[in-house]
């Protein structure tokens, strides 16, 4: 399976012009969240994603209302609003988790993992839009200011792959926790084949 994963496009054309390019090779799209800049033009660049013709995960960011966010993606055909969500494709478990990258822990996120621990088995995708903590995509400053929430699940359940994003600085940069595959694939988006 191709994935094309992106993050933090914050309604910039010229990233989506990239996207629309890359999209032909992939099989499934997931969005980290942050799609747009305080959710101007959201409704314009959802109406163009959906127009890719391609299943799309979508997660929102810090940018955009969870509830605007759902709302706007239930009419599009391809596009699954995805926060607090699991679903099976291919044999393989997706899990999206958006919202937040401010927080060093996300207590609402182990409710949910907890809440769906039979349905997470087998090869695991896991998508959030906050870094994951102590790792190359969240070092800014010299510091690490990622979620380790997050960081725990990936220890104990090691997804093949983790999209996450929110800090810019850190767009295009991959790290490993022992199996697992972490990736900000930035706004241009990065076509992952699992």
């Amino acid at each position: 399976m191709k994935i094309l994963a992106f993050v933090d496009m914050h309604g910039n054309l010229s990233s989506l012009i990239k996207l629309k390019k890359k999209a032909k090779k992939a099989d499934l799209i997931i969005c980290a969240g942050d799609v747009s800049l305080f959710e101007a033009d959201l409704e314009y660049l959802l109406l163009e994603l959906n127009k890719m013709g391609k299943p799309i995960l979508m997660l929102h960011g810090n940018h955009e209302m969870q509830s605007t966010l759902k709302n706007m993606c239930k009419p599009l055909e391809n596009i699954t609003f995805f926060h607090k969500k699991i679903k099976r494709i291919d044999k393989i478990t997706f899990i999206g988790y958006g919202g937040g990258g401010f927080s060093l822990t996300e207590p609402d996120f182990s409710k949910f993992i907890s809440k769906n621990k039979e349905k997470i088995k087998g090869r695991i995708v896991l998508a959030v839009h906050a870094p994951i903590y102590n790792t190359k995509i969240d070092k800014i400053y010299g510091e690490h200011y990622g979620n380790k929430t997050f960081r725990d699940f990936i220890e104990k359940k090691q997804p093949e792959l983790v999209i996450c994003g929110h800090f810019h600085e850190t767009a295009g940069i991959t790290d490993k926790i022992k199996r697992s595959l972490i990736i900000n694939p930035g706004p241009d988006g990065k076509i992952i084949e699992i």
